[in-house]
């Protein structure tokens, strides 16, 4: 029996070039494509396929929500092929139940060799994104108020209209960003900012 594949991506160009590529194998078949998160889930609940292949910057519904929805609807499993490794996309995919993440840039054989492993229920991560992976398990994380106080950051207020928000002292504003600081390994406000919207804490 082949491996039944959807491919999902907002580019014609690739989804042309991932079906000659997949169907180029005689134990692949490409059973529809789309452009769309909420295609993607359609598609999959209509034809249920072994895998779904599938970016993650995508119109309507994002890949990984996409994802969630393909993995809590339907027994297919969810391959995912992007050009985005941050923290924060790569943690959301999982989350959401992707088997595999590869980045574009990856072999063919490569790919291949992830849609067969993915139909069997086989884990497969690109090695960038596994190390990626760990290191962002490993690494420590925030609390709720740290993740909060960096939120109204964000936003533009200054310490002083933080406290006024979140209706506590000046000094354990600042104490919370120095904890942050620390944490992130940064030394200003703006690259806490960075750091954490990289890794997918703020939004």
């Amino acid at each position: 029996m082949a491996v039944r594949v959807i491919v999902a991506d907002d580019h014609p160009v690739v989804r042309a070039g991932l079906r000659a590529l997949l169907e180029a194998e005689p134990d692949l078949e490409v059973v529809g494509e789309c452009g769309s998160g909420a295609e993607a889930v359609r598609m999959a609940s209509e034809l249920h396929p072994d895998v779904v292949l599938m970016d993650l910057k995508m119109p309507e519904l994002d890949g990984a929500a996409a994802t969630a929805r393909v993995v809590a609807e339907t027994s297919s499993r969810v391959v995912v092929l992007t050009t985005f490794d941050t923290d924060g996309d790569i943690i959301r995919a999982i989350e959401a139940g992707a088997t595999a993440y590869l980045l574009k840039d990856a072999p063919s054989t490569d790919l291949i060799e992830a849609v067969r492993a993915a139909a069997r229920g086989q884990t497969v991560l690109a090695p960038p994104v596994a190390t990626r992976l760990v290191s962002a398990v490993q690494r420590p994380t925030l609390s709720a108020r740290e993740v909060e106080v960096l939120g109204l950051v964000a936003r533009g207020l200054s310490n002083a209209a933080i406290s006024v928000e979140l209706r506590v002292s000046e000094a354990t504003v600042k104490s919370h960003l120095l904890h942050v600081f620390s944490k992130l390994d940064v030394s200003d406000r703006t690259a806490a900012v960075t750091v954490a919207l990289s890794r997918g804490w703020l939004r």
